[in-house]
């Protein structure tokens, strides 16, 4: 007998969740089969209105049922006798042929003749997706010290209004160790919150650009569950308040510059507590309730105590009148008595004499001095640890201070220094072993080890940079980095959205780095971990004038703003892109941009600006074809064919991105023609998988203009051309606008309409081994539409909560609008 698998499982399951009948068939047909825990599993999902973990519940039961018929045939039968009993109807007005020896298994739906052997195997089964809760925070060094009266301070403020949020402001010098108390005290409260802890880098004195609320706001929003950020920045806040609401969160705001960075970020609800850091008092803050907590810097004997556990008790004893001399020299600063130990204790005989010695020699400033201008003492200690590296750390030390972003990678180090990896890898723990770096730990999506520089390091390593190595040697070395961020993200978009990648790139420098990814899901996590450094990158370009650079990055990030949707991001990297493509003098650059630029625009809803930008690049494309053709017919010679195909094609990309713009703003008979512009010039290129696309977008205009007889040809030739061009997510798009067509065609026809469920079940199933959350809830409220059209209430509220369970992972303003539809049900 053939396997029972969990996709077929996992279709019907789906389909016949809200059909009493099959869940009683299947109570029936596994009963006594089974173990108790997948016996529960059953009755929960058989239950009325399994509610909104039914898509969780879906998954658990496949996979159980499964697993359990591969070891036992008589369930196995039984449950292919019920799969029997689930139809699954072939696509109406679609003629179907399999010839050959053919094997198909689960709920397949052909839509068109297919000749030849075809075999079809299941996929495996997707993985329950499961919520992390964020736990952000750094570890504190095991050599902290003291700060029992601070700690004190902090945690009376936590407690003095019980159901009030809380929100505290350490403020103080640079170096003073803000940073390292605060993650102190929230890690000690980790039980008091269990919905997570949080941590943004506000980069308020990093040497560069502050870092952007918006920014940090889609930052926190993923962190929480919210995938789909909105563009803008109003819009962001209150969705992160919302998101917030109830949660029982700790949040860590650091390096913060002004209360206007940090007043968007602050979370909702009364249930929350926010540390900000900052080398500025924030008083602006005052009036959302903060408590000020300006940190001082340490006792000399506190120093001392700081020294005594990096070095070791034995030798500050043995010496303890340099070791009051190094603490007095560090001027209280914890950064400076860190660098200055960690280079005594890489040198175990030198007496700690000569590093009071070193320190001394700063030609009479007076200590007073440095304990009020803390950066002069952090200044010294660095200079002494600098002066102490080899020849090629130190050189190392500079190049990674001129890198553009504020996490240093092993691959982004060696493009920096021109070193092998293993080298840079090296050069990394080696900088971390005498405190000029922190070692992070790594990246919890990628795997992949992380080093950042305290800010004041930072600016150390920069300047010395600019003193030793000049303006040409360290501008190369900016480039090469910025070109190992365009070489990764061109990778990532070849794997993740080849139909995309058709612009040339150029570099100063082919970089030696491999992207540290393999394949396509390795590609989304790096990109989705590497947002804020490509868009670092992308600004560096800009700003140094290296235009070509910066447009090819906006173009390569593609793949990053269609599957993760940031945006604001998305809208500023094309905006970038563009003047840089025009400055440049790029053309087909400049196309590309306003046709991926209007994409960004068009899905944040700004469709009017959209539709600018798609009018300002059908100019382009149809200027571009002009000169191409000059009045004469096509160019002659391989070349000019090919540019002129190009032109062509963003003709017609223009054309559809101003259909679709005009289509989201409700303007139907606009978006027809447009389709109908783009339709017969992507077929006259040869662009199948783009006629596919538009022909998907004319038959949804058929369906929202109450035409779905219409839309049914356009949706069965896109089904059937997308799956031959290997594009399974928008052949399960065009499934999924089939089926809700089918439903709207078949009227009381029982048969037509569960055939039509079919075709929904599948794409959904189609859509779970694509990880396409949103569309997963998009058919599951086609479903519920249908059956509320039907006027079966009880069938379109099942269907509804199993959407609203998906859309609550992805799309906030989703989850709105169905929780009003359900409620506007009533109780049914």
């Amino acid at each position: 007998m053939d396997q029972v698998t969990a996709l077929e499982l996992k279709a019907a399951l789906t389909l016949a969740v809200a059909r009493p009948e099959a869940a009683r068939a299947l109570l029936d047909a596994v009963r006594a089969r089974v173990d108790a825990e997948t016996a529960e599993l059953v009755r929960a999902w058989a239950a009325p209105r399994a509610g909104t973990d039914s898509g969780e519940l879906i998954r658990s039961l496949s996979a159980a049922l499964a697993e359990q018929a591969a070891a036992r045939p008589g369930l196995a039968g039984e449950l292919r006798n019920w799969l029997g009993g689930i139809p699954a109807m072939p696509l109406p007005d679609v003629a179907n042929s399999v010839d050959g020896g053919a094997r198909v298994q689960g709920a397949v739906v052909q839509a068109h003749g297919i000749h030849g052997g075809v075999h079809i195997h299941p996929a495996a089964p997707v993985p329950a997706r499961t919520r992390v809760v964020p736990r952000q925070l750094p570890p504190v060094p095991a050599h902290f010290t003291n700060r029992e009266r601070e700690l004190a301070a902090l945690h009376r403020t936590a407690t003095a209004s019980p159901g009030a949020p809380v929100l505290a402001v350490i403020s103080g010098p640079a170096g003073v160790g803000k940073t390292t108390l605060a993650r102190r005290w929230l890690l000690g409260l980790a039980d008091a919150f269990p919905d997570g802890q949080l941590y943004a880098d506000l980069r308020g004195h990093s040497g560069s650009e502050p870092a952007r609320p918006g920014e940090l706001l889609g930052q926190l929003l993923r962190a929480v569950g919210e995938d789909r950020v909105p563009a803008d920045l109003g819009e962001q806040s209150a969705l992160w308040r919302s998101a917030t609401a109830g949660a029982r969160i700790a949040l860590l705001l650091d390096n913060a510059v002004s209360a206007a960075q940090v007043r968007p970020l602050l979370p909702g609800g009364s249930r929350a507590l926010t540390a900000v850091t900052s080398r500025g008092r924030l008083s602006g803050l005052g009036m959302d309730g903060a408590a000020f907590h300006p940190l001082g810097v340490l006792a000399t004997h506190e120093a001392v105590e700081l020294l005594r556990r990096r070095i070791g008790a034995d030798r500050v004893s043995r010496e303890y009148e340099a070791a009051l001399s190094v603490a007095r020299a560090c001027a209280g600063l914890p950064l400076a008595v860190c660098v200055a130990a960690a280079r005594v204790a890489a040198r175990p005989r030198q007496p700690l004499a000569a590093m009071a010695g070193a320190l001394d020699g700063r030609g009479g400033k007076v200590l007073d001095a440095l304990r009020v201008e803390g950066e002069y003492a952090v200044r010294g200690a660095l200079d002494t640890s600098y002066r102490l590296l080899p020849p090629e750390q130190a050189r190392g030390y500079r190049r990674l201070g001129l890198a553009p972003v504020p996490l240093l990678s092993v691959e982004v180090a060696a493009e920096a220094c021109s070193l092998p990896g293993d080298e840079a890898d090296h050069l990394l723990d080696e900088l971390a072993e005498v405190n000029l770096l922190e070692d992070l730990g790594p990246d919890p999506r990628t795997g992949a080890g992380r080093y950042r520089f305290h800010d004041l390091v930072k600016a150390h390593a920069g300047q010395l940079a600019a003193d030793h190595d000049g303006p040409a040697d360290s501008g190369a070395a900016v480039r090469r980095v910025v070109d190992f961020y365009l070489s990764a993200a061109t990778e990532a978009e070849t794997l993740l959205t080849p139909s995309h990648r058709i612009l040339p790139r150029r570099y100063a420098r082919i970089p030696a780095q491999r992207p540290p990814f393999t394949d396509a899901p390795g590609a989304l996590r790096w990109l989705d971990a590497e947002r804020a450094h490509l868009m670092a990158a992308l600004r560096t370009a800009a700003e140094r004038g290296w235009d070509d650079t910066a447009w090819m990055l906006a173009d390569a990030m593609f793949p990053l703003f269609l599957r993760l949707r940031p945006y604001d991001l998305w809208i500023e990297a094309h905006q970038i892109g563009l003047a840089a493509a025009r400055r440049a003098g790029e053309k087909e650059a400049e196309g590309q941009m306003l046709t991926s630029g209007g994409a960004g625009l068009r899905n944040a809803g700004r469709h009017d600006e959209a539709v600018d930008w798609f009018g300002q690049a059908l100019a382009v494309a149809r200027e571009r074809t002009a000169a191409l053709e000059g009045g004469r017919g096509p160019v002659p010679g391989a070349e000019g064919r090919d540019a002129l195909t190009a032109a062509r094609r963003a003709e017609a990309q223009a054309l559809h991105g101003l259909g679709q713009s005009h289509r989201l703003a409700g303007r139907l008979t606009e978006a027809t023609r447009y389709f109908r512009l783009a339709l017969p010039l992507r077929e006259a290129i040869g662009y199948r998988r783009g006629a596919a696309l538009t022909r998907i977008c004319l038959g949804d205009v058929a369906l929202a203009d109450g035409r779905p007889h219409e839309a049914l040809p356009h949706l069965a030739a896109a089904r059937t051309d997308l799956l031959a061009e290997g594009d399974p997510y928008d052949a399960a798009r065009a499934l999924a606008f089939l089926g809700q067509a089918a439903l709207r065609c078949a009227g009381a026809d029982v048969s037509a309409v569960e055939a039509a469920e079919s075709q929904l079940a599948q794409a959904l199933a189609e859509f779970e081994e694509t990880h396409s959350p949103h569309w997963q809830a998009r058919v599951l409220e086609m479903l519920g539409e249908a059956a509320q059209e039907r006027r079966d209430p009880e069938r379109a509220r099942s269907w509804y909560e199993q959407s609203l369970a998906r859309y609550e992972t992805v799309s906030a303003p989703d989850v709105r609008r169905l929780e009003e539809r359900l409620r506007s049900m009533g109780s049914g």
